[in-house]
């Protein structure tokens, strides 16, 4: 689950400061891929480069075409937003709750959409998506520049990256360890308690019995066996020292 793979595709943006500024929240945000649909303005002009300013090699390597379709070409999925609300019987989402599906493992190359400044997309293009979001705004000024439209769909992806990560991070921490690891930190700890004369060779077996106990039932999770694995290997060491001192 990244972000690589999805294509922002602006269609024939109208405004280069627009362009510009799309290209510094696509960075900020950790986008790559903008695509260029028409453009009715120069993406590298003296106003976008301004506007970009440390994104300029976002421009640079953005890729401009003559149609949607071709912005889509190897797309799996594809979102369009809609900047205002239309009679469209396909229901709006929210962008929380819709563009995390971009990012769902298994899928190829995804792709964002926004319309023009002015009119936004046509019906024939909003065909080409399969969902579709729509940013609520206060009913007194609804209308949202394009660049801050850009900006907070790639906030909201993003955030949904790092929720994802923080998950996985979450859930490994979180998981009994497997019987594989635990075994074999008791049989760390078997042999440095024999090291250190805790146990004797014809009792140890008897002994280690009861700390398996105590460990069972605390059903140790892998990063506790890790830290617990850390101590030894920490007391080894001040063995070794102490031993290399008295020599």
């Amino acid at each position: 689950m990244g972000l690589d793979h999805v294509r922002i595709v602006l269609v024939e943006p109208a405004g280069p400061m627009n362009v510009g500024s799309t290209a510094r929240v696509m960075k900020n945000f950790g986008f790559h891929h903008l695509v260029l649909v028409n453009p009715q303005c120069d993406p590298l002009s003296v106003e976008a480069k301004r506007m970009a300013v440390h994104a300029q090699d976002l421009l640079e390597s953005a890729i401009t075409v003559a149609t949607l379709p071709e912005a889509l070409q190897e797309c799996t999925r594809a979102i369009a937003t809609i900047g205002r609300v239309r009679d469209w019987e396909t229901p709006l989402e929210n962008p929380r709750a819709a563009l995390p599906w971009l990012l769902e493992e298994g899928t190829q190359q995804t792709a964002l959409v926004f319309g023009r400044e002015d009119r936004g997309l046509s019906n024939e293009e909003l065909n080409y998506a399969q969902r579709f979001v729509f940013v609520p705004t206060s009913s007194s000024y609804p209308s949202l520049n394009l660049a801050t439209t850009v900006a907070i769909c790639c906030y909201e992806l993003a955030q949904s990256v790092e929720l994802h990560l923080t998950d996985k991070v979450d859930k490994a921490i979180s998981e009994q360890a497997p019987l594989k690891v635990i075994e074999a930190y008791y049989q760390h700890l078997e042999s440095l308690l024999l090291k250190i004369g805790y146990l004797y060779p014809q009792t140890a077996a008897s002994r280690m019995e009861k700390f398996r106990q105590i460990y069972n039932r605390a059903e140790l999770k892998t990063s506790e066996v890790a830290m617990l694995r850390g101590i030894l290997r920490q007391v080894e060491w001040a063995i070794k020292r102490s031993d290399s001192e008295n020599l």
